[in-house]
């Protein structure tokens, strides 16, 4: 296979799985931007967390609700756990990796705060922790997972949201995993603003 072969694979491979899932995804999406719209006009703030690719997404979804998305608006608290160096280093070095959100969590979560929690596999233990602190704590949380949903998808509870992507390729469940969230961001601002 030549290389412009490969490429254009990718972005059939990429196209092909988003229009697979997006019946399944619509209602979870939706009710993952209500979840967060009420959150945030209610004085609650939102804390994102994930690994890697999926930290950049917290990170990103985070600039975009505190900032803009795609109109002017007021910006929304959003936070990502990701960001803070000392925080983190400081977290896993004097207690373990696997608490790095979950002890941020029990911090700063309030009852009237919500969770975003990303994981293609939905089984990274720190990731899994948050959401347990986040229980802990009376906050709603989004799972963001792919595959089967993991042990993430196991300890949801009622109110809680999942928007889980039914594919195998942590890069395409990735790609949707950021569609997924602009969707959200767009609801969100459709709610404050309208057309």
């Amino acid at each position: 296979m030549d290389i412009n072969k490969r490429i254009i694979r990718h972005f059939t491979d990429s196209a092909e799985l988003k229009l697979k899932v997006k019946d399944a995804l619509a209602a979870p999406i939706a009710s993952a931007a209500q979840l967060f719209f009420d959150c945030v006009t209610n004085d609650g703030k939102i804390l994102c967390c994930g690994n890697g690719g999926s930290a950049a997404d917290a990170q990103h979804f985070a600039a975009e609700l505190l900032n803009r998305f795609e109109i002017e608006r007021p910006g929304l608290a959003a936070v990502a756990l990701t960001t803070d160096s000392s925080v983190l280093t400081s977290i896993a070095n004097d207690y373990d990796f696997s608490q790095i959100f979950s002890k941020q969590v029990r911090a700063l979560g309030l009852p009237r705060d919500s969770l975003l929690a990303i994981s293609t596999s939905g089984h990274s233990p720190n990731v899994v922790a948050a959401i347990r602190a986040a229980h802990e704590r009376n906050m709603r949380v989004v799972a963001l997972t792919g595959r089967d949903g993991g042990e993430m998808a196991q300890i949801l509870r009622p109110g809680d949201v999942s928007i889980c992507v039914d594919g195998r390729s942590t890069a395409r469940i990735q790609e949707i995993h950021l569609l997924a969230l602009h969707c959200i961001c767009d609801v969100i601002d459709y709610h404050l603003l309208g057309e």
